[in-house]
């Protein structure tokens, strides 16, 4: 059999510990022998983001705007622990927010639905897609750390020299501070990437924050996409039949827990942070999900929305087996190169997307799984495969089709 031909390269990130090995296994078994496989390849890994003064986590970024499609493997964010154990030279910030805002996306995650795995939330029948922001907040937050009594002070300064200034806090004591923003054009990218994502997939959007605490920095997100829906969308919002709307963002998760899902939650950055691993935990497994930044100007990076899975790395180096749910990541791959064929009209490459997933849910519903799933599944008579076999058996079944 031929392979497929490629004509632009995808941007591969590399990552870290039990993900890096599963990425390299996904590569060699279900990639490689099918496609003439064309990548620039950048070693997010940890060990190599400190050797380069975090620069190539720069590059690779950079390099996603240049090609228009890129995959990435999921990454450590250090913390104190880390320091020591990979001996760093600082303690890099975020690789994923680091490239989120160079490329000033949107990141749209949804829960990939198999036979046999049924949700927690049992009114939950359709798929949930959380829409984050990926800028700004806490990823970008400056903090120090207070050593004892003082004023901590808000302050800008603007280009004509006026200075507007806030007490934060009259601290009597030790404490901590820390300062978030935010820009109307990253806001308001937001906005219109939410809008067009339900357009085109014909969903609801919901949207909610806390304006009635946070009466500027939450309601400048709530005015913005209003503003925008009113100028921009709502006609054809209602000319398509669906709807959007704003809620506090504890309105908002009750709605969702009594919803039958089919819709969008669109989430600040941290919220969508945390409610994107609480749906895809409840649709079935963190490794059940998709992840893909959308950039206002047409570029995508597909990755696993879950962590590297440090345990079972751990365990890998002892040599003993582990059973890791390689399913997020074979989806970040495919999602790529779906995209990759559809913007260089190579529809072979998009199928073989098609299949690859196909291949993959049909090898979960014939009972071989790994053992998170095992645990959960409502199926009879599984197996519990370890990480390789599970990789191995997907071949199986793509080679079948």
């Amino acid at each position: 059999m031929d392979k497929i031909k490629m004509i632009t390269p995808l941007v591969e990130m590399d990552g870290d510990e039990m993900t890096r090995i599963l990425w390299q296994m996904i590569k060699d078994e279900l990639l490689t022998p099918f496609i003439d496989l064309k990548t620039e390849y950048y070693d997010l890994g940890l060990a190599h983001r400190n050797e380069t003064n975090d620069q190539v986590t720069i590059d690779s970024a950079e390099a996603t705007k240049k090609y228009g499609v890129a995959v990435k493997c999921a990454t450590i964010t250090p913390n104190a622990a880390r320091m020591t154990e990979y001996n760093l030279k600082e303690m890099w910030k975020s690789p994923n927010g680091t490239i989120r805002a160079i490329l000033d996306g949107t990141v749209f995650r949804a829960p990939i639905k198999v036979k046999g795995i049924d949700p927690c939330v049992k009114n939950w029948e359709k798929p949930i897609t959380i829409a984050r922001h990926a800028y700004g907040d806490i990823y970008k937050n400056v903090e120090i750390k207070v050593p004892g009594a003082g004023k901590a002070e808000l302050v800008y300064t603007a280009e004509d020299g006026t200075v507007t200034k806030e007490t934060i806090h009259e601290f009597q004591t030790s404490g901590i501070i820390q300062g978030v923003h935010n820009t109307d054009d990253s806001i308001s990218s937001f906005a219109k990437a939410c809008f067009n994502y339900a357009l085109d997939t014909k969903q609801d959007l919901w949207f909610g924050a806390k304006d009635t605490i946070s009466k500027k920095y939450d309601h400048n997100f709530k005015d913005i996409f209003q503003e925008i829906y009113d100028a921009e969308y709502k006609e054809r919002f209602e000319a398509a039949g669906i709807e959007y709307f704003y809620s506090l963002i504890d309105d908002i998760v009750a709605r969702v827990m009594k919803a039958k899902g089919g819709f969008i939650w669109a989430c600040k950055n941290y919220d969508g942070d945390v409610m994107s691993d609480m749906v895809s935990s409840a649709f079935g497994s963190l490794a059940m999900m998709t992840s893909v930044l959308v950039s206002p100007t047409g570029v995508y990076e597909y990755e696993a929305a879950h962590g590297t899975v440090q345990r079972h790395y751990y365990k890998h180096l002892k040599g003993e087996e582990t059973s890791t749910n390689s399913v997020a990541t074979i989806f970040a791959w495919t999602g790529a190169l779906r995209k990759r064929g559809e913007l260089d009209g190579i529809t072979e490459l998009a199928e073989f997307a098609d299949k690859l997933e196909k291949a993959t849910l049909d090898t979960i519903e014939s009972g071989r799984m790994t053992k998170d799933l095992a645990l959960i599944t409502s199926l009879e008579n599984v197996t519990a495969l370890n990480s390789a076999d599970f990789i191995r058996e997907i071949r199986k079944t793509l080679e079948a089709m």
